[in-house]
């Protein structure tokens, strides 16, 4: 089964420096029907004005996983971690028994993000946060996994969940595969670019909610970017 999301129909908030659209409930934009898909808790597409952000605030047993879209988010926590992330890369973190981080837009231009919530396949445990690259001309035209609680994709980040996040970007009219177990809960979004998946049309930042679904053929309709969860 494939549900379209259609990114002008998903929930939202407008905060002046922040703009979010919610693919699941979220916040002040509650939808006891919608309140994931599988393991997959939240994925919210914010777009964080220049010179601010999320000031320090706590999580705990969550996988939260940062898609850097365009320009760059800095990263803080109670951990004694900072970095910063920019676009193409990718950053996580295990909240695991508690954890106080701040994310900020310290660049002079708009960031846009994907933030990813996976619940944990076991509650509690030390945080953790880390983040890598993932240069776009190495997931051309084909999925490459960013994030995984899977041993055997040690080239990932490390999440402590039943899922792995995926991405690739594709040239207009290159196609690409996926086949996942039937049994697992699917989200992609396109970042940017139209494509289809199965035949379904999909335009950048709609989302695509997919189960019950043995092969999933995606071709780009023009230049596109995609990052898909699979999870349990």
């Amino acid at each position: 089964m494939i549900e379209l999301r259609p990114f002008a129909k998903l929930g939202g908030a407008d905060h002046g420096w922040l703009k979010a659209k919610h693919h699941f409930s979220f916040g002040s934009h509650y939808d006891p029907n919608n309140m994931g898909h599988g393991s997959l808790r939240v994925w919210n597409d914010d777009e964080i004005a220049p010179n601010s952000g999320f000031p320090a605030h706590p999580h705990a047993n969550m996988e939260i996983i940062t898609y850097v879209r365009e320009g760059a988010i800095t990263h803080r926590d109670s951990l004694g971690n900072e970095g910063r992330t920019e676009a193409g890369d990718v950053q996580v973190m295990s909240a695991g028994s508690g954890v106080r981080h701040s994310e900020y837009n310290l660049e002079p231009t708009l960031t846009r993000i994907f933030q990813i919530w996976i619940e944990p396949a076991t509650q509690g445990g030390q945080p953790t946060w880390g983040a890598k690259p993932f240069p776009k001309s190495d997931r051309t035209g084909k999925f490459v996994t960013i994030a995984s609680g899977f041993a055997a994709d040690n080239d990932a980040l490390p999440i402590r969940a039943d899922a792995r996040v995926l991405a690739t970007t594709l040239k207009a009219g290159e196609s690409t595969e996926y086949s996942p177990d039937k049994a697992r809960h699917l989200y992609l979004v396109p970042a940017a670019g139209r494509v289809e998946v199965n035949g379904v049309r999909v335009n950048a930042r709609d989302g695509v909610a997919i189960s019950d679904e043995a092969r999933l053929k995606i071709t780009a309709l023009e230049d596109s970017e995609l990052v898909l969860v699979d999870a349990a």
